[in-house]
Parts: structure tokens; C-alpha cells; sequence
């Protein structure tokens, strides 16, 4: 038996790059299910979390399993960056849903020619082919929202109403982790990016 009993179960993968507030999506997440009383197992794996390095973070709510997701096992991923989506499918169970941020993030190897970044429509079309595809540009949400910086935030909103967790928990858990002046700013990309997919 796994979780508690008529806990809802769900694994969500996030993955972005260092420097875009991954981890603080997932501790947002992470907090407002320990407040909502459901049990959670999370890790996180970097390869370099200083800018430009992938981030991943594994969030497993109503388990007690291990705190990996394993392989297929995602219901959910969570792509701050549209290559980290690719990069890690592998963990999205088939028919899972997929939120990506459309807005790629060029790395050193490409910028300097040594690589090429796909299409980012190229990868948006093979994704979809398998996973149910939520894709937008969530810098420019964020932009809307005020400031760049709630990219992570905007992404949380879109994922929200997928997690057996309430709303209010989250908003709750969003002023209690971003810095006090930026409290507005991201409750207002929180709501954004709740919307979006509520509409999509």
C-alpha cells in the first residue's frame, strides 16, 4: 500500500536550467502539500546548477516510495525550458501531460557554434505526438506579471490545477518562499499562468 489511505498520488517531474528557479518551483509545491497534509517524497538531481546546467527535481505526493520518480513513471512534467523537456521524457509515463515553457534558453555550446538548437516548434510537434502538450512562452507571462524573474511562478500557476493540492495552499506557499517585496509580482504570475491553462 502505498501513501495514505485515499491519498491522491501524483508524480511530477520539473526540470528547467540553473539560474531559472526551478528549486523554488518545487519547494512551492513541496510546502503547500506538507501544509495540505499529503505525504511527499522529493529529490533533486543536478548536473550543474550554475547557470546553464540542467536541474531536475522529482516531487512524488502521496507515496511512500522511493523519492525518484522512476523511469515512465512521471504523471506530469513540469519543462522550464523547452531541450530539458527532451532531455528528460524518458520519466513521462505515455499520455502524461507536459507543461513546457516555450522560451529556450541557448547554451554556451550552441552560442559559441558547436551545437545546434532544434526548432523549438520541431520540438513542440514531437512532443505532442505522444504526451498531452501544454506549451507557452511563460517569460513573457512573467513579463506581464512585472518582472522576468517569476517565470518559475507563472509555471507553478500552469500546474496547479493538475495537483491534489489547493490553490490557496500553493498562493500561501508562494508568499511564504519569494522574497517580501515580490509578493504581488508573483501572486499576479501565479494567477497568470493558472489561467492560461484553465483557457487553453
Amino acid at each position: 500500500m502505498s501513501g495514505r489511505a485515499g491519498e491522491k498520488k501524483l508524480d511530477l517531474l520539473i526540470t528547467g536550467v540553473g539560474g531559472q528557479g526551478a528549486i523554488l518551483a518545487s519547494d512551492i509545491i513541496g510546502k503547500a502539500a506538507v501544509v495540505s497534509g499529503l505525504s511527499i517524497r522529493a529529490a533533486e538531481t543536478h548536473g550543474m546548477a550554475q547557470r546553464g546546467g540542467s536541474v531536475v527535481n522529482h516531487i512524488r505526493l502521496g507515496t511512500d516510495l522511493g523519492s525518484m520518480i522512476p523511469k515512465k513513471g512521471a504523471d506530469i512534467m513540469l519543462a522550464l525550458e523547452p531541450m530539458e523537456a527532451v532531455r528528460y521524457l524518458d520519466f513521462l509515463k505515455d499520455g502524461g501531460v507536459i507543461i513546457v515553457n516555450t522560451h529556450p534558453i541557448i547554451p554556451v555550446s550552441v552560442s559559441s557554434g558547436l551545437a545546434k538548437y532544434p526548432d523549438v516548434e520541431e520540438i513542440l510537434d514531437a512532443l505532442s505526438e505522444k504526451y498531452l502538450l501544454k506549451a507557452f512562452n511563460a517569460d513573457e507571462l512573467a513579463y506581464e506579471a512585472g518582472s522576468r524573474f517569476a517565470m518559475n511562478v507563472v509555471m507553478v500557476g500552469a500546474v496547479s490545477g493538475y495537483l491534489p493540492v489547493p490553490k490557496e495552499a500553493l498562493l500561501e506557499s508562494v508568499k511564504a518562499l519569494v522574497p517580501q517585496k515580490t509578493i504581488e509580482i508573483n501572486v499576479r504570475a501565479f494567477e497568470i499562468g493558472r489561467r492560461n491553462i484553465e483557457e487553453s
